[in-house]
């Protein structure tokens, strides 16, 4: 028999990737399915067979390895040692029915996830597809229902893509993170032949905040206080994305502190995180001789205060 370049079927080359190489199958059995005007069942079939192989992490390594040492059209053997490589699959009857057969028997019926020839014909899971939607903090941390019109690539009959607005709504459940999934089954691309669809993946980005800043499941919120704030301590009302609670400043208190409120971040159950207040002092602007005199008389009562004690 010949051997078959799987890699001149679909048109890329050996390094291709995973990604380039689902790219020009679907582009090829687009062009080749039975169904369109453009349609060669047995191309067809031939495009099938190369992503069976070329599709599966596993079976293209094993492809690498049997098929290095030939060429397109070359007579094919199974090399020395074939059983020990392949685990012993069987080669005997592939000879005189050809190339698919052999792989057929050599990778024990794998196929690639989507594909399939069965009683029906080829059959292609639509491809899924993954949009990012805009949420705010505060649907996040609570949950909403909310209605979005997105751009979806949608195939004509001729097999030309354009884009058409789909609206949908979903419901954004309570803690969802910058970067969560929401999955819609079937929501997507059509199949070929009868396959089903593909899935709609809502991606999460979380919308910029006047107040909080987002830092994995946490929330953090800068809060100004006076230098006396600091220095006597003081009971403050601080927003968290739950309603305001209030929170006591410990005497003392340094600019750059830290502050803990525990589970009033992004995130649900146990994996819940926190809300965290960092301290920026602000010091008011000495504008009339008073104020100034205010802070003469500071200076010298905290005479021996150094704070570049450290420099």
């Amino acid at each position: 028999m010949n051997f078959k370049d799987y890699y001149e079927v679909l048109g890329v080359d050996k390094s291709a990737s995973s990604a380039e190489i689902k790219k020009a199958f679907r582009k090829l059995a687009g062009k080749y399915h039975p169904d369109k005007a453009t349609g060669n069942e047995a191309k067809f079939k031939e495009i099938n067979e190369a992503y069976e192989v070329l599709g599966n992490k596993e079976n293209r390594a094993k492809y690498n390895q049997l098929g290095s040492n030939y060429q397109s059209g070359q007579n094919f053997t199974p090399p020395p040692g074939y059983e020990d490589v392949f685990g012993g699959g069987g080669f005997s009857n592939a000879g005189a029915s050809g190339f698919s057969d052999f792989f057929e028997s050599m990778f024990s019926g794998e196929q690639a996830g989507n594909y399939s020839t069965g009683g029906g014909g080829f059959q292609q899971k639509g491809e899924d597809q993954t949009v990012r939607i805009l949420v705010s903090l505060d649907e996040a941390v609570n949950g909403s229902e909310k209605s979005f019109t997105i751009q979806m690539p949608t195939q004509n009959t001729s097999g030309h893509f354009s884009h058409q607005p789909k609206t949908i709504k979903v419901k954004i459940p309570a803690g969802v993170k910058q970067g969560s999934k929401i999955r819609l089954a079937g929501q997507a691309m059509p199949g070929i032949g009868g396959g089903a669809k593909g899935d709609l993946y809502l991606e999460i980005e979380l919308q910029n905040h006047l107040l909080f800043e987002i830092d994995g499941e946490d929330i953090i919120l800068n809060l100004p206080l006076a230098p006396w704030e600091a220095a006597l301590g003081k009971k403050i009302e601080i927003p968290t994305l739950k309603g305001k609670i209030a929170m006591n400043i410990p005497a003392g208190t340094q600019s750059g502190t830290k502050l803990r409120i525990k589970g009033r971040g992004l995130g649900s159950g146990i994996k819940i995180g926190n809300q965290y207040v960092v301290v920026q002092i602000y010091s008011p602007k000495a504008e009339t001789d008073d104020q100034k005199e205010f802070y003469t008389n500071m200076e010298k009562t905290f005479s021996q205060f150094n704070p570049r004690h450290h420099f």
